[in-house]
């Protein structure tokens, strides 16, 4: 899909990769609806760019439904969707429950809402394309984030549902799965195992959403070494699993 003349909605605008993507798409053509629970800094942002912003705070269905509605129906159609927003919360076993439920209802439960109040009209349109914002640790998983990885792990597992389940209505669906990007998430964790690769700017993870996009690749890999460790995850999951446990031992320790 090329973005020139596309209307496209971005979750979690206000800054790091998302505020990336605005900013490239838009260059290229779009009409870009920037959306944030930071309100203020989605419409500071809108206004630079020569779009839109509306407020969301994606753990709220209701707000979800109420953007996806405000944008059909006072903007125009969407044609893409950048499911983006999410958060990382650190910690294994220890973890609160409370803490469990709200990572699961942003970085997994936006995206089954979302899709249920879009994949319809883009079903009855016969086109529409969805780009999920997960990460590579939902390939990899991720040592000393234990709700982070499993979320992000979750988050690809709804996108290639919905990708087998509707691509032959027109859904296209892909899944963003950089390492370490610099943002307000990644601050103060310059050198985490997330960076192992180095830490990409939000600009250069634009660029690789451009071409997937226009490809409409499913996995979009800022890092391509992500693609090796996947391979050596599939070719022998044992070994696989060791060399992360050692990963987890150089850089978190026992817990």
């Amino acid at each position: 899909m090329e973005l020139s003349g596309k209307t496209v909605v971005i979750t979690g605008a206000a800054g790091g990769i998302g505020k990336g993507l605005a900013e490239r798409f838009a260059a290229d053509g779009a009409t870009v609806v920037c959306s944030d629970i930071d309100e203020a800094t989605a419409q500071a942002l809108a206004e630079e760019i020569g779009g839109h912003a509306f407020p969301c705070d994606v753990s709220s269905e209701a707000q979800i439904k109420a953007l996806i509605e405000h944008v059909e129906d006072e903007i125009a159609p969407i044609d893409l969707f950048c499911a983006n927003a999410g958060i990382l919360t650190l910690g294994g076993l220890d973890v609160p429950d409370e803490d469990w439920n709200r990572i699961w209802d942003i970085n997994v439960m936006s995206h089954v809402w979302l899709a249920r109040h879009l994949v319809p009209r883009f079903v009855e349109r016969g086109r529409g394309y969805i780009m999920i914002t997960a990460s590579a640790a939902g390939l990899l998983n991720q040592p000393g984030a234990a709700p982070y990885g499993v979320t992000k792990h979750a988050a690809i597992g709804f996108a290639e549902w919905l990708a087998l389940t509707y691509g032959h209505k027109g859904l296209r669906v892909s899944a963003l799965c950089p390492q370490a990007v610099r943002s307000e998430m990644t601050r103060g964790h310059e050198t985490s195992v997330a960076a192992i690769d180095g830490m990409l700017e939000p600009e250069d993870v634009a660029q690789a959403c451009v071409d997937g996009i226009r490809a409409e690749q499913f996995l979009i890999l800022p890092h391509p070494e992500v693609l090796q460790y996947m391979r050596h995850k599939t070719t022998d999951y044992d070994r696989w699993l060791i060399g992360m446990n050692k990963l987890n031992q150089q850089f978190i320790g026992d817990p």
